[in-house]
């Protein structure tokens, strides 16, 4: 683990055991539970938002494309009667697709990750509305689908199957990211593109992967949250859900310039901001707060990687000047 990391994790038992002292209802095993489910839930599409950001973009769509795939879904497999495995298939084709225009759009038309994704954020989200006629897509009182129910909202040994995916997802990406090529290139394009590109990284295609594992991964997520709600309203249904994944990958240590981050921290960083929006549920605080908890906590993430890049450069510069001294003596 590195040292943001041993840091982060220090951070999320100090707050957990905070919140114990204040509401004892916090280790009660619903509780517990039903936060573990949520963790699951948020974490999947929290790193596939590192995924981008490790490469210097952004990707504001995830809560629009989690709207879009969700009723589409549904809609397929409750209204449509289509198998829930093709179902299944025919929206991981979909979010794939997303994730490939976005790439090709930002390297092959050279638009800026903002501006496209913010497009996205807003067309998918105009496109669910319209697609439910602003309705809600969902499953008729007493429609059942055991197996498929079991996979996304059950449970095995009283853990979750949204941690358990969660678990696997974090798993395949620290080794993904931390262990392969491609990793490695995702941190060289994130790091300096330019210099990616003259060291033989074919670096378009690199963010194009990374926007295609991005989406594909929200694809998945959008599928555990549609079963977890049974319903969604496109309206509101994933609101702002970008942004919590933006501050679980500041909090794991991952820059918005690129090049930098651990899937260990994201995984920390999902546990903190969900203990966080627990504990200002068990105090009554009104639910509204969370937005702001989740703001204060990008703005103080920002603030302490600007300063942490000051802190290096200057020792960097302290040392060359150190060396150059050291020479000049002998």
């Amino acid at each position: 683990m590195q040292k943001k990391d041993i840091g982060l994790a220090t951070l999320v038992i100090t707050v957990g055991a905070i919140v114990a002292l204040v509401n004892p209802r916090f280790l009660s095993p619903i509780n517990l539970a039903n936060t573990a489910n949520l963790i699951g839930l948020f974490g999947l599409f929290s790193i596939a938002e590192a995924f981008v950001i490790v490469t210097g973009g952004i990707e504001l769509s995830i809560g629009s494309v989690i709207a879009l795939v969700g009723v589409i879904f549904v809609d397929l497999v409750a209204t449509f009667g289509v198998p829930w495995p093709i179902a299944l298939a025919i929206v991981i084709v979909l979010s794939i697709f997303i994730g490939f225009l976005h790439g090709w759009l930002i390297t092959r038309m050279k638009l800026q990750p903002f501006v496209v994704t913010l497009c996205g954020l807003l067309i998918y989200r105009g496109v669910a509305r319209f697609y439910t006629q602003d309705g809600t897509a969902g499953f008729t009182f007493g429609s059942n689908f055991p197996m498929l129910e079991f996979l996304v909202s059950g449970r095995s040994a009283g853990v979750p199957h949204s941690v358990i995916a969660f678990a696997i997802v974090a798993v395949f990406a620290w080794f993904l990211l931390h262990r392969t090529v491609f990793g490695r290139h995702l941190f060289a394009v994130g790091k300096n593109a330019e210099a990616a590109r003259y060291s033989g990284i074919n670096t378009d295609r690199v963010v194009i992967q990374a926007y295609v594992l991005c989406i594909f991964l929200t694809g998945i997520s959008a599928v555990f949250f549609a079963m977890y709600t049974r319903s969604v309203q496109p309206s509101s249904h994933g609101n702002f859900y970008e942004l919590y994944g933006i501050a679980a990958a500041v909090l794991g240590g991952f820059s918005l310039r690129g090049g930098e981050g651990s899937i260990v921290g994201v995984v920390l960083g999902v546990i903190l901001l969900q203990e966080l929006q627990n504990l200002v549920n068990l105090l009554g605080i009104p639910s509204s707060l969370n937005f702001a908890v989740m703001g204060s906590v990008i703005l103080a993430g920002v603030i302490a990687d600007t300063q942490f890049a000051r802190y290096r450069e200057i020792r960097r510069q302290q040392i060359a000047k150190s060396a150059l001294e050291e020479s000049a003596k002998q």
